[in-house]
Order: structure tokens, then C-alpha cells, then sequence
């Protein structure tokens, strides 16, 4: 396929409304995923995710159809499960991760039987496939799940500019932040509150398996250019929208039959290979001149 007829397959409405949504969905999770990872809290993502689908199908048996009502129903989904592990955490001798994963399990499996009951019991539900939310298809983007995915990462992203002070203290010395007199268990919970959000939007690009990847693999790659937050978060939510974008050019590309979604992801963790060698911050590359270097001058 020469030059020309590339430029002419990709210049379609079609690629450009899910390339847009991608990279916009991409870059706001990047962003938002950057502090998940620094606070070693990426289960997080999963469990929101997994979380996610019994709020899809309440949503959708409550008569929800637009992209807007399910998200907001995942959302709040995913949102009431990390409050739950957060006070199962608080009241008990639970730990976190068994919490998490506890979680994570029984929203699932809810979610699950929910939509199995759907599509058996709601007569229109074969028109509107709720296991698209399961693996994700990007490739069915339109105009309505873009206007969702942007007005949705803009706000993230402005709240993120806005609480950047209280973020990046809460990232790396919670307890200072609560002695200076900083709310950080309400940080804390609009900072969950942002990767609900993140995560819930593109479920239906990637869906509940991969959308974990999304969130961290930007994140993992981004720490290895940068000790620097801000440049970490930065470069998390570029390498996120040139993964989404990236991604779905590259799916198109293959032919029919090629899922949008796990292209995406492979872009992402493609960043992620590149970034662990050659990344100058903590990349095997730099690290074994920088070796070598110490070896000639010692």
C-alpha cells in the first residue's frame, strides 16, 4: 500500500472521530493514571474498572441508551466501590490489596449477571450490545462519545491544574499535608474521584480488561524521562494520546478483523519498552553509560 493510499484510507470521519476520542481519552488517563502510579496506588484503576460494570447495566436497565447516562452510571459505580474499600480498610483489619481485590471480584461478578440479564430480559438490548463495555470497541467512537470523552477529560484536566499544589504534596508527603492543615482525605477522594472519571469514559473505547493498561503503561513510561512531576505528568498524558491515536491508525491499518482497543494498549506498552531503555531518568540504556562512565573517571 503506497503513501497516497494510506493518506486516503485514514482520511476518513470515521478514523478521525475515533483517533480524536482515543487520544483525548489517552491523554486524560495518562494524566490522571500519572498520580495513581507515583502513589502506588494502580490497583486503583482495575478495581474502578471491574467496578464499573454493574453501574453500566443499572444504567442501562433504567432506560439509559446515550454514552452519558452509562458512563455516569459506571462512574458512580466504580466510585461507591473505592469508597466501600476505603472503609472496609478505616473499620477493619482488612488490608488494602485484599479489599481491593475483594472488591474488584464481587462488583465484577455482579456486573456480570446484570448484563447477562440485559440482553436476555430488555427488548431493544440487541441493539445496543453491552459487552462492547467488556473489551472495548473503539472503532464504534462517534461524535456523541467524543463530545462525552472531552467534556469529561477537560474538567479532569482543569481540576488537576487546579489542585496541582495539593496533588503533588498529597503524592509525596501526605502526612506534612495533614499537618499544614490540608484536607487530604478529601483530596484524597477527588483525586479517586478523577480516576473514576478517567477510567469510566473509556470503557467503551478499550474496555474493563484493558483499560488498567491505559492508566499505568503512560505513567510507568513518563517516570522513566523525569524525576520532576510536572514533566512526568506531562509526558504521561502525551504518551497517552499518541498511544490512543497511534493505536487506532495502526488498527486501521491492519485490515478488518483487527480490534481497535488492543492495538491501542500495545501502543502504550510499546512506550513503555522504548521508555525502560533509552529513557535518560531511569532507562537501562542511560543507566548502563552512566555505569560505564563511573567504571573510566573512578
Amino acid at each position: 500500500m503506497g503513501v497516497d493510499a494510506v493518506l486516503e484510507a485514514l482520511n476518513t470521519s470515521a478514523v478521525r472521530t475515533v483517533a480524536l476520542g482515543a487520544a483525548a481519552l489517552g491523554a486524560t488517563a495518562g494524566a490522571v493514571g500519572a498520580f495513581a502510579v507515583l502513589r502506588r496506588q494502580s490497583l486503583q484503576g482495575d478495581v474502578v474498572s471491574h467496578a464499573a460494570l454493574p453501574g453500566l447495566a443499572v444504567a442501562f436497565l433504567l432506560g439509559g441508551r446515550d454514552p452519558a447516562w452509562l458512563v455516569l452510571g459506571g462512574a458512580v459505580s466504580g466510585w461507591l466501590a473505592l469508597v466501600l474499600v476505603g472503609a472496609v480498610n478505616r473499620r477493619s483489619r482488612v488490608p488494602l490489596d485484599a479489599a481491593l481485590g475483594g472488591a474488584l471480584a464481587v462488583f465484577f461478578g455482579l456486573g456480570l449477571a446484570l448484563m447477562t440479564y440485559a440482553q436476555r430480559h430488555v427488548p431493544d438490548a440487541s441493539r445496543h450490545p453491552l459487552d462492547r463495555y467488556l473489551f472495548g470497541q473503539a472503532a464504534f467512537l462517534r461524535d456523541a462519545d467524543l463530545r462525552v470523552i472531552g467534556g469529561l477529560g477537560l474538567a479532569a484536566l482543569a481540576l488537576v491544574g487546579l489542585f496541582w499544589k495539593e496533588f503533588k504534596l498529597l503524592s509525596f508527603d501526605p502526612d506534612y499535608a495533614a499537618t499544614v492543615g490540608y484536607p487530604v482525605r478529601l483530596l484524597d477522594l477527588l483525586l479517586t474521584t478523577l480516576t473514576v472519571a478517567a477510567v469510566a469514559v473509556g470503557l467503551k473505547a478499550v474496555g474493563v480488561v484493558l483499560m488498567t493498561a491505559l492508566l499505568v503503561a503512560p505513567a510507568a513510561a513518563a517516570r522513566q524521562w523525569s524525576d520532576r512531576l510536572g514533566r512526568v505528568v506531562l509526558l504521561s498524558g502525551l504518551f497517552g494520546a499518541v498511544a490512543g491515536a497511534g493505536g487506532t491508525v495502526a488498527g486501521h491499518l491492519a485490515g478488518a478483523g483487527v480490534p481497535t482497543g488492543p492495538t491501542i494498549v500495545l501502543a502504550a506498552t510499546a512506550a513503555v519498552a522504548v521508555s525502560l531503555l533509552f529513557g535518560p531518568a531511569r532507562g537501562l540504556a542511560w543507566g548502563w553509560l552512566r555505569s560505564r562512565r563511573d567504571v573510566v573517571h573512578g
